[in-house]
Parts: C-alpha cells; structure tokens; sequence
C-alpha cells in the first residue's frame, strides 16, 4: 500500500523551475531513495513533502491525504518528519535539548518530553554520553545522530532524510547508515536523498533518479546499478556489478 504519492510534482523559484512533473510513490515500510546530481531537485523534493516550500502545481497524497500546501506543522503532527541536510544543531543548546526540540505533540509535558528524548539514547547509545553537552562540541557523525533523533522524537510514519553522510569520514558513514537500517526495522518508511549512491542502494528497496528536476528512472537497485547512466555518473565502467 502507498503511504505517500507524488504526481506531477512542479517547484519553481523565480523563472527557475526546480522540478518538472516529478512523480513517484512510496510503500509503506520501504525504504526508498533519490539519487541525481547536485541540483537535480532532490533536496527540493523533500522540502515540498515537508511544506517548506510550496508547489506551483501537482499533488501529494500521504496515508490518502492531500498535503501539498500544508505548514510544516501540520505535516509534521500527520507523521512527516524531515532531517535537513547540514544537521542544524543548535550549538548554544545541550544533546538532549536539541533532541527535545523534534517533539510534535504540544500537549506534552516537558518531563515527558524530557523522557521521550532520554529514550532516544538507546536508539543512539554513541551520544549518549554527550546528553548534557553543548552540540557544537559534538564531531559531524555524532551532529548527524542528534539530528535524526531529533526527528524521530515526532514518531513519524514517514522519515525524510536529506544527505545524512555528507562531510562524514567513511567510518562514521557506515554507523550512520546502520542507523538507518534500524529505524526501517522499526517499523519507519524511509524517504532517502543520498550523494552515496552505493551506501544508498544497498539498504533501499527501490530507487528513483533525478536529472534536472525529471524523474528520469525508477526500479530495484540492482536494475539501477545496470543501467550504463548510473554507473557512469555514480561509480564509473563495470564496478557496479560487483558492488549489489
């Protein structure tokens, strides 16, 4: 069953037309991801799914409910929840206010808001330690897994994740991604916009290619990975084959 449809999908800034007529439709309990170069429209993908910007045409349907022009308040409370790209920790709050701060039911208290980010710990056990320190003393990784918990503090259906190993030491990728792939075990549908084409398509079931603001293709990740485009743009000649 689809949890979010997107037809015909078109942003513009100005005269500039960031996506034209993008569609595409996500199952529940998948994880899926956008791959394409800088500039593709992927980032703009998410920000119309999560209300930050508002489409110029097209539809977007999540659980069967249009929500293209909604505030991202309204989206976050239907069970949206995005993770920017670039962490955006704030740097004068702790981990654990930051971590607080994802929280979408304004009717909790702050001591269950407090216990719902503690619980957050054993989802990231790396940052633990760090709950009471400053963000902007944290490394990149452990920025990235503040950020997601963050997000994940709105118990969303549907997680969009904007680039979450950039800048990353591969060594800090692989745990990011780990993450990841424990969040999906938990039930979360994951919306992945990923420069890591490798890392991305091992964990998604399916993945979708943006050229220029177009959906240029779709399939599983091993069809992706055969086709000549993907390999030229993302890895170069025959080393696809041996990396699904």
């Amino acid at each position: 069953m689809a949890l979010l449809e997107v037809r015909d999908l078109r942003v513009g800034f100005g005269e500039i037309e960031a996506l034209r007529g993008v569609s595409f439709t996500i199952d529940e309990g998948a994880v899926v991801t956008l791959l394409g170069s800088n500039g593709a429209g992927k980032s703009t993908t998410l920000r119309a799914i999560s209300g930050l910007v508002v489409p110029r045409a097209g539809s977007i349907q999540f659980d069967g409910k249009p929500i293209a022009g909604l505030s991202p308040r309204a989206i976050v409370k239907l069970g949206v929840a995005h993770v920017p790209e670039g962490r955006r920790v704030f740097p004068g709050l702790t981990v654990r206010e930051n971590i607080m701060l994802g929280a979408s039911n304004g009717n909790a208290s702050a001591a269950a808001i407090r216990r719902e980010a503690d619980a957050m710990f054993d989802v990231f056990p790396d940052i633990k330690r760090f709950a009471d320190t400053l963000g902007w003393k944290l490394s990149g990784g452990q920025q990235q897994m503040v950020a997601v918990a963050r997000g994940l503090m709105a118990k969303p259906r549907l997680l969009l994740l904007d680039e979450p190993s950039l800048g990353l030491a591969p060594v800090v990728v692989q745990a990011v991604f780990q993450i990841i792939a424990e969040i999906h075990k938990r039930g979360t549908t994951v919306l992945l916009v990923e420069q890591n084409a490798h890392m991305a398509l091992k964990m998604a079931d399916w993945g979708y290619v943006l050229e220029s603001g177009r959906l240029a293709l779709g399939g599983d990740p091993a069809t992706l990975w055969s086709d000549e485009r993907i390999r030229d743009a993302y890895l170069g000649g025959g080393q696809a084959q041996a990396l699904i």
